[in-house]
C-alpha cells in the first residue's frame, strides 16, 4: 500500500510561534542548519523528501500518516 502522508503545523502553538518567528529572524532559512541554500529554505528539501512521519529538523512541521484517518 502506498502511503500518503499529510503535513501539519506542529500542535503546539506556542512552540510553532517561537519557531515561526526563528525562520523569519533567519530570511526563511530552517534555524537549525548552518549552511543556506535553496535545500534548506523553510520547508527544507530533507523533510519535504521525509518518507516517514515525524517532525522536520526544528519542528516546524509534522509529517503524519494520512492513511490512518481513512
Amino acid at each position: 500500500m502506498l502511503i500518503m502522508f499529510k503535513i501539519i503545523k506542529n500542535p503546539n502553538k506556542e512552540l510553532f510561534e517561537s519557531l515561526k518567528q526563528a525562520v523569519k529572524n533567519n530570511d526563511g532559512y530552517c534555524p537549525c542548519v548552518v549552511l543556506r541554500s535553496e535545500n534548506s529554505k523553510c520547508m527544507c528539501k530533507v523533510f519535504k523528501e521525509q518518507n516517514h512521519e515525524g517532525e522536520c529538523h526544528c519542528g516546524l512541521y509534522v509529517k503524519i500518516n494520512n492513511n490512518k484517518a481513512r
